[in-house]
């Protein structure tokens, strides 16, 4: 993250606004000493299909679409859906081997094992060596991000991105009902009982309860409780942790959460949250700008990682990755939007919107530390992001080719709490005979 960073919602003093434009020019010559020797304009009057999907990391990027488009002379067409959507879209035009579409965004910790053995991803390898400016400085990516983009040596994405599940919480309110932030795990439940009480208008506590997007949080819960997925071949979900976390999970949601989180995502999570009408929101970092969007948040509101649990403290990390199509017929073109994106021109920019980037020295850039000195917020929230780099695990999920189905069943089971239907031991004991039959498969 480069640049003095404006927050939604706020003004940029005079000189954060000098500082941020003595870099973008310093970048700009910085990427002209190299104009002559790398041909940004190739693939003049070519035409590349983004299948995009509305996400904080899509939407900030799509602001700059005009540069890439000027800067490159191609004309870039953008099919834009709702993340489940998206995929669906992705699915129905790699099975038809369709060359409709040449870059889209995947999440290697989720669909990367299966898309790679599908031959879904161009491999980007060879690209990196052969067609990218000397200025794109592709050491400078992390190198973590880079290996789980890495299938059987192909290269199937440059990441985008560093994220996590974070919490959000409100200052004001604790301090109000006279609580703290818990130093475990299962105390979290008696602090969101307090501000229940304190402020029964508030919704104490709220995370993801739809059933495809809730492994993304609850995975935390169940890391951190001291479960893991899987063992000797088999579905650990049923374990004692993994029983504890999912009760947790589902308790908090159920008792302290708003009505009908069952259909509870990133949008719905972080509007609330942002009215005013949530204590605390456990939700991906990516979501600060919409969080802080108008300002109402950006004094009262801190954010960190989740609670220590039993197990330690296992936040989630991943990122998502810029990809070529193997069926793309423009694979070269759609590498120089890749590049485009993944340069460190463009994460800086990326970072005006809160989307941490995978890259080191636009991390450590003095523009960087002057827009976190700016706000209490942002310095938390980077010591958030960099705790789940520094931390994290990247397991949503089964570590398994069919990774996505595994996580309807894992979110079945939370839902099947949550609407009481099920005891822990009976929703987790149907969950791992599925469970466990997908991993037969695998």
């Amino acid at each position: 993250m480069s640049q003095a960073f404006r927050h939604p919602g706020t003004r940029p003093s005079a000189r954060a606004t000098v500082r941020a434009v003595a870099l973008l020019v310093a970048a700009s010559c910085a990427g002209a000493a190299f104009a002559q020797e790398f041909n940004w304009k190739k693939h003049q009057g070519k035409t590349l299909t983004f299948l995009a999907n509305n996400n904080p990391v899509a939407n900030a990027l799509l602001k700059h679409k005009a540069d890439f488009e000027q800067q490159t002379g191609m004309t870039l067409k953008v099919d834009s859906y709702q993340e489940q959507q998206m995929r669906q879209r992705l699915v129905t035009v790699m099975n038809s081997r369709s060359d409709e579409v040449d870059v889209f965004m995947s999440l290697p910790s989720r669909e990367g094992m299966q898309f790679a053995k599908a031959g879904w991803y161009a491999d980007l390898s060879e690209l990196v060596k052969t067609a990218s400016a000397k200025d794109y400085d592709f050491a400078d990516l992390s190198g973590g991000m880079l290996k789980d983009a890495t299938y059987e040596k192909q290269l199937t994405g440059i990441p985008m991105n560093v994220e996590g599940p974070v919490l959000y919480y409100r200052k004001d309110l604790f301090q109000k009902c006279g609580v703290t932030l818990p130093r475990s795990l299962p105390e979290l439940e008696a602090v969101a009982a307090k501000l229940k009480s304190c402020e029964p208008g508030v919704t104490p506590f709220v995370s993801r309860g739809l059933k495809p997007a809730l492994p993304f949080t609850y995975s935390v819960f169940l890391h951190n409780m001291g479960g893991q997925y899987m063992k000797d071949g088999k579905s650990q979900l049923c374990s004692k942790e993994g029983q504890a976390s999912l009760a947790l999970y589902a308790k908090l949601l159920k008792d302290y959460g708003p009505p009908g989180v069952v259909n509870y995502s990133f949008y719905q999570i972080s509007s609330l949250y942002r009215e005013g009408k949530a204590a605390m929101a456990f939700e991906s970092s990516n979501e600060l700008r919409n969080v802080m969007d108008g300002g109402a948040r950006l004094k009262d509101t801190a954010v960190a990682v989740l609670p220590a649990g039993p197990g330690g403290s296992h936040p989630t990390v991943i990122g998502w990755t810029m990809s070529v199509s193997a069926h793309s017929k423009n694979k070269e073109a759609a590498w120089y939007f890749v590049q485009w994106a993944t340069s460190p021109a463009v994460q800086a920019r990326l970072a005006l919107d809160g989307v941490a980037p995978p890259r080191s020295a636009v991390a450590k850039s003095p523009g960087y530390k002057a827009w976190t000195d700016e706000q209490p917020v942002r310095a938390e929230w980077v010591a958030a992001v960099n705790e789940l780099a520094r931390t994290g695990t990247s397991e949503v999920g089964y570590p398994i080719v069919a990774n996505p189905a595994s996580r309807d069943f894992i979110g079945q089971a939370a839902t099947e709490l949550l609407l009481g239907q099920k005891t822990p031991a009976q929703a987790c004991a149907d969950a791992d005979k599925q469970l466990d039959a997908l991993i037969a498969k695998d």
